[in-house]
């Protein structure tokens, strides 16, 4: 198979691949450090990841979990809403998904679903919009009431560099599966979208729960951007960790190990690169366009 060859991702103003590691390393050290305490100290946080598609939620949740414990900071992106699902009220699915104490968890898309592409595709009724609207602060008030710490990204991209996102998912074997019919029915309705943001901040942009907007033409810059801003808005410290020393192997006592015949070993496929003394391909992160990081 021919090697795929990504559109670079650069230009005037993009943030370059050194620095950008150098902060991203960072970065994830302090995540590291605030799943720590959020640990300690019984804390519970919840990120929303909202824009429109292509906006680069995906890849900033990607680094925020990168070195941080699946048992303490769980992703959820929620499937089409089932039968019975559709017959509770609106927030229930949600509201089960949300962390107990020593947990954060990040919502790549949310309950705002209903505010953006249920709004705009027609999936639901003009009282269930407008009843979202009005339920949607009050909601988000009782969380931040119960001391969960709220966090809200709007990323925002450009027409111009959603479509170009778009053409490289289409020509990508490893991403195709990222651009769905849906997907390409909002190029056509990127006005729609804009007025239903622009009605779903006038009401849910509020004192207790603000939205923060990133710019994300350039990834690279809006993932350090993001994760600096929720790094700067939670009061996390440093947590003293069990100090950990390995002790001495102790000495063989006759084991053996059973002959290599007996059990059934993956082919060596990695020799055939070896030998032919082959660079391995980027792997999926770098070749989508997206950076190193």
């Amino acid at each position: 198979m021919a090697r795929h060859t990504p559109p670079a991702e650069t230009g005037p103003g993009r943030l370059p691949s050194a620095p950008y590691e150098r902060e991203l390393r960072r970065l994830q050290i302090e995540l590291v450090k605030l799943q720590e305490w959020v640990r300690a100290e019984g804390r519970r946080v919840v990120v929303v990841f909202e824009g429109r598609d292509a906006a680069g939620k995906g890849g900033a949740i990607k680094r925020v979990t990168a070195h941080l414990n699946p048992r303490v900071v769980r992703t959820v992106a929620l499937p089409v809403p089932t039968d019975r699902e559709r017959g509770q009220w609106y927030f229930q699915r949600y509201v089960e998904q949300l962390p107990a104490a020593g947990e954060i968890v990040l919502f790549d898309r949310s309950w705002y679903n209903r505010a953006g592409v249920e709004r705009v595709m027609g999936f639901c009724t003009e009282e269930e919009h407008r009843r979202f609207l009005r339920q949607c602060p009050v909601f988000e008030r009782m969380l931040v009431e119960d001391g969960i710490l709220l966090r809200k990204y709007w990323f925002s991209v450009s027409d111009a560099e959603q479509e170009r996102r778009f053409r490289h998912r289409l020509s990508d074997p490893t991403r195709r599966w990222k651009i769905s019919a849906m997907d390409v029915e909002s190029v056509t309705r990127w006005e729609a979208y804009s007025r239903a943001k622009d009605e779903m901040f006038a009401y849910t942009d509020t004192p207790e729960a603000p939205w923060y907007v990133v710019e994300s033409d350039d990834k690279r810059a809006a993932r350090i951007n993001m994760i600096a801003h929720l790094l700067s808005t939670v009061p996390y410290g440093d947590v003293r960790l069990p100090e950990l020393r390995l002790p001495p192997r102790p000495a063989p006592t006759g084991y053996q190990r059973p002959p290599k015949h007996l059990q059934t070993f993956v082919p060596d496929h990695a020799a055939a690169l070896r030998s032919a003394g082959r660079t391995p391909a980027p792997d999926a992160d770098t070749a989508d366009g997206e950076g190193h990081g």
